[in-house]
């Protein structure tokens, strides 16, 4: 999985890092138990601090979407419960259904989004 960084977006870099990754793992380009690279060569590799990788690591991991083993490294691992997963969902989706609601975007809109976005990423 090729990870690219945005220097100029609003969005911190470790939150990139994470969105990015997550999305891996919901197009399976990333896969359940697939080691990721190690902090300081992914940071080499994009051209960040160290620091900014373990950030973004360890929320991943606090999430239950990586495991962190010093032995493995950082390993793809989805452990979420799956109620948490949703009502996680529902809080992020009200805020962002609430922007969309105060630019008049309509319910019909919306679910169209939805359905594309989630037929994404079953597709691959």
């Amino acid at each position: 999985m090729i990870i690219e960084i945005d220097f100029n977006s609003d969005d911190a870099i470790y939150i990139q890092l994470c969105n990015q990754i997550i999305l891996g793992i919901a197009t399976s380009k990333l896969r359940e138990g697939e080691q990721l690279p190690s902090v300081r060569t992914l940071a080499d590799t994009i051209g960040i601090n160290m620091h900014t990788v373990n950030k973004a690591y360890s929320i991943l991991q606090r999430e239950g979407f990586v495991k962190i083993d010093r032995r493995k490294g950082v390993v793809i691992a989805v452990d979420i419960n799956k109620l948490e997963a949703l009502e996680e969902a529902r809080e992020e989706l009200a805020v962002v259904l609430a922007r969309a609601l105060c630019k008049n975007v309509t319910r019909d809109e919306i679910h169209g989004l939805v359905d594309q976005i989630y037929d994404s990423f079953e597709g691959n």
